[in-house]
C-alpha cells in the first residue's frame, strides 16, 4: 500500500506527494470525488484509491502544532 498526499487539480490529474517529496499525477477520473488539500490517499496493491481520514486528521493536527509552537517563540 502507498500512502500519498494530495496537493492539487492539474490538467486532469491529482498531484500528489510522497513522504520523499516524489510527484506523483494520478488521473481525476480515478481519485476520489470529494478528495481535497492535503487528503491522505492510500493506494492499495489492486490499484484502489480512498483517503484516509484518520492519517489525514493526524496530519493535520501535527501542522496546527507546528504553526502554534513557531508563533510562541519570541525572539
Amino acid at each position: 500500500m502507498k500512502k500519498l498526499i494530495f496537493d492539487r487539480f492539474e490538467n486532469g490529474f491529482g498531484i500528489c506527494e510522497d513522504k520523499e517529496k516524489r510527484t506523483f499525477a494520478i488521473p481525476l477520473d480515478e481519485m476520489p470525488k470529494e478528495v481535497k488539500k492535503g487528503d491522505v490517499i492510500e493506494i492499495t496493491d489492486e490499484g484502489e484509491i480512498s483517503i484516509n481520514q484518520e492519517e489525514t486528521k493526524r496530519l493535520l493536527n501535527e501542522k496546527k502544532a507546528k504553526q502554534s509552537n513557531s508563533s510562541r517563540k519570541v525572539l
